[in-house]
């Protein structure tokens, strides 16, 4: 044999070559083979599952964010209302206090004219006793003239007579 190459060698050699792969493909590459395909099942598995729970996590956001949007539009038309609500109140109470106030101001002027009245009618009352009073004096004393004067008078013409 030329180059000292026995076939009889190397099919002995790739027969056992042949039984080794075998052994460990049936030892080894079945086993990190199952050992890796369950690795990458879970790992798709947990990808999957944060993909869902991402987008699950996206969808309560946009879910919270147009309930707050929602309850912004609420509360911005409940100020509104209610301030609406307070500027009427507002509105009525300030034509109440108006109307109170010109009641109480006309029942003013016509008590002030009442007793404008009471005042002239108690003034002419007193006037009118003054002025009585004032004639009663008057008389009296022009009474008292004349019966002085009467008297004197009368006093003179006997004092004429008996002289």
């Amino acid at each position: 044999m030329p180059l000292n190459i026995d076939i009889q060698q190397i099919l002995l050699h790739m027969l056992n070559f042949a039984i080794l792969f075998a052994v460990l493909y049936f030892i080894l590459y079945n086993p990190v083979k199952k050992f890796m395909d369950k690795r990458e099942e879970y790992y798709n598995e947990m990808d999957e599952k944060a993909t869902s729970s991402l987008s699950e996590a996206e969808r309560m956001k946009a879910e919270y964010e147009q309930k707050l949007a929602d309850i912004e539009n609420e509360k911005k038309s409940i100020i509104s209302d209610t301030y609406s609500e307070a500027s009427a109140q507002a509105d009525k109470i300030l034509t109440e206090a108006k109307e109170k106030a010109a009641s109480i101001v006309s029942e003013a002027e016509s008590k002030a004219i009442k007793e404008k009245e009471a005042i002239i009618n108690s003034a002419g009352d007193d006037i009118r006793e003054i002025a009585e009073a004032a004639a009663e004096k008057l008389l009296k004393f022009e009474n008292e003239d004349a019966y002085n004067s009467f008297l004197d008078s009368l006093t003179s013409s006997e004092n004429e007579e008996n002289n």
